[in-house]
């Protein structure tokens, strides 16, 4: 992506876009669309059965990110209006409707500091932040979608569902986030899920256990619902409070700066949080020039140094070492 904020600029930066393109994925192709200064990432939960019924389940608030990655996702989302909220349910709707989509999926939008929308993706899939919507709707997407898997129809319509309090989720990630989010790993020596009315915990990992080099850092997704947006809040912070992990690094103490953050309070937020609110002189981003000059002179040095048993076989996808682990082994 290159972003073009002067007339002049754009014949390099398109050169430079064609260049990386076809040097990346053999194809100078791209594509030119607005560029939103102060993005929201709002989304929508689709539901289609076999037989042509589409409904949404409202939105989702995924602005906190890194690394273009959600990190907290809550719904529904302070800064859509009931009327917003019919548009992009309907664009959503029409978006499925238009290839005949059935089972679960999210059409993803940016929203600008107007409340204009534009439409960004759809994913075709079960999302990660999945549970907010089923908490605030009552409708559980698993099983909902199973069922559309074995044929059966939507047994609801659009004007039987409708919004139940706030639910806010925080992705549990092994990384510290007081270093660029770096990827974590280690054996978890400590874990106590939190527990409580409004709390659910979605993880696969007991204490004991070793958070491995091989997948996405992500240990578990922490979700709390209340009567209300605050009241969410409180229980959330009350629930990071609660959660004791030790042996690898994690996202809770970022997850709970942003709920205690006015910016996040307010709901005065956009995908820039981390650039304007937390990252500072002594908190590197983990794409810094530096830290990538330094790994790669590290690895140039690591395959120097390796054995010739271990060069003497062509790397294939199988053997190949993972960017992960090569990384956590540099830094």
């Amino acid at each position: 992506m290159r972003i073009v904020n002067h007339a002049d600029e754009f014949d390099e930066q398109m050169d430079r876009a064609v260049s990386e393109a076809i040097s990346s994925f053999g194809d100078g192709s791209v594509f030119i669309e607005k560029y939103i200064t102060s993005p929201k990432h709002i989304e929508i939960q689709v539901l289609g059965d076999h037989y042509g019924k589409i409904v949404h389940l409202f939105e989702r608030e995924c602005s906190i990110q890194r690394r273009h990655q959600k990190v907290v996702e809550e719904a529904p989302s302070v800064s859509v209006t009931p009327e917003i909220r019919d548009a992009m349910g309907k664009c959503a709707v029409d978006v499925a409707r238009s290839c005949g989509y059935y089972g679960a999926g999210t059409v993803e939008f940016i929203m600008d500091e107007h409340r204009n929308f534009y439409f960004l993706e759809m994913n075709t899939r079960l999302q990660v932040e999945h549970p907010v919507t089923e908490l605030i709707t009552g409708i559980d997407l698993v099983k909902q979608m199973i069922l559309i898997a074995e044929g059966k129809p939507l047994l609801f319509n659009q004007e039987d569902l409708t919004i139940k309090g706030h639910a806010i989720e925080v992705r549990v990630y092994a990384e510290d986030s007081a270093n660029g989010f770096l990827p974590d790993v280690g054996t978890l020596k400590t874990y106590v899920r939190p527990q409580g009315n409004g709390v659910r915990v979605d993880d696969g990992f007991e204490q004991g256990m070793e958070i491995p080099i091989y997948y996405d850092p992500m240990i578990a997704k922490l979700i709390t619902h209340g009567a209300d947006r605050a009241e969410a809040t409180l229980k959330m912070v009350r629930a990071i409070d609660e959660y004791k992990i030790t042996g690898v690094q994690t996202t809770l103490p970022f997850c709970r700066f942003v709920m205690k953050h006015p910016a996040f309070v307010s709901g005065e937020f956009d995908t820039n949080f981390v650039t304007k609110h937390y990252l500072t002189e002594n908190v590197k981003q983990a794409s810094d020039p530096d830290i990538n000059k330094l790994a790669a002179y590290i690895t140039a040095r690591l395959m120097e140094s390796s054995k010739p048993s271990e060069l003497s076989h062509p790397v294939t996808e199988s053997t190949a070492v993972s960017k992960w682990r090569t990384r956590r082994q540099i830094l």
